[in-house]
């Protein structure tokens, strides 16, 4: 019987893990400029979910307008939460922007509950269902076009960081930022505009969970936006490669406790494997440990 499920839900683990991939991206990214953990960016993922939501309910728009819509809007609001909150702390300690990071992941939950209450909504159906059977499995496709539109960012975003000039800007940015100005860059710049990079993909994470799971809530973002945490962690924070793989075990390993009746304990299986991790491999899969200089 489990052998019989497994395929479906490795499956259906992949696409979750698309999910949680696209959100550990945001959390890398910045980590890997500025050394800061970004625990408002679960909220940003919210922010997204609630915006494709009025997008299409309010506007009217289709699902690929509001998906693109929700992007924008997101990473705007990743680059007022960045000059607001974390530009004035930038040479404060780290423990001051983690509590301030803290602080706006509250602020976005509770100013969305004040406005539009804390009881779940039903997100609209934009696209109509359709089942595929492919033998052992079964593939819908809104899966399809989730895991087609998650592997189409990440393609973008490699491609951003890899060829253009921000992303060259990044690159020497993380490296030092110091020397990063000296050469001409403007750090705040490249900061602000990381900001927008993963706020718009959390944001189209958001839409896509919606649309997936059918359910919003102004607190849906506080577990998803810690697994895709421990998703970075578990790939290597800091390297863009590593976080994509630890969204996808992330997803595997959460649909798997599902096919062995483990699916009250889901979360903590994920918290285990951070545990791990971090006593076997801190620097995750893909990272290298590096011996810091005091």
């Amino acid at each position: 019987m489990l052998l019989e499920q497994l395929p479906q839900q490795l499956v259906n683990g992949i696409i979750l893990g698309s999910i949680y991939a696209l959100l550990a991206l945001g959390y890398t990214m910045v980590y890997g400029i500025i050394k800061l953990i970004n625990f408002a960016h679960g909220d940003i993922f919210m922010m997204g979910a609630f915006i494709g939501y009025y997008a299409i309910n309010g506007l009217h728009m289709n699902f690929w307008l509001a998906l693109i819509f929700t992007m924008v809007l997101t990473a705007l609001l990743g680059m007022l939460i960045e000059f607001l909150a974390y530009r004035p702390l930038r040479n404060s300690t780290r423990i001051s922007a983690l509590i301030t990071a803290i602080g706006v992941s509250f602020l976005l939950e509770y100013t969305m509950v004040y406005f539009v209450g804390s009881n779940p909504r039903s997100f609209p159906e934009s696209i109509q269902q359709h089942n595929y059977d492919l033998g052992p499995v079964t593939v819908t496709n809104i899966q399809l076009l989730i895991l087609i539109v998650a592997i189409v960012l990440m393609v973008a975003l490699q491609v951003i960081v890899k060829k253009t000039k921000m992303g060259k800007a990044m690159r020497a940015v993380s490296v030092d930022s110091d020397a990063a100005q000296l050469m001409g860059i403007n750090v705040n710049s490249t900061i602000s505009f990381t900001f927008a990079l993963g706020s718009a993909l959390a944001g189209a994470a958001g839409v896509l969970i919606g649309l997936y799971y059918n359910s919003i809530d102004p607190l849906m973002g506080m577990i998803p936006g810690i697994k895709a945490f421990v998703a970075a962690v578990l790939g290597g924070i800091g390297i863009i490669p590593g976080a994509a793989l630890g969204g996808f075990v992330i997803g595997i390993l959460e649909t798997l406790a599902n096919t062995v009746n483990l699916s009250t304990y889901r979360d903590a299986i994920v918290y285990i494997v951070l545990i791990i991790i971090l006593l076997v491999r801190p620097a995750g899969i893909l990272g290298k440990n590096v011996k810091e200089k005091v």
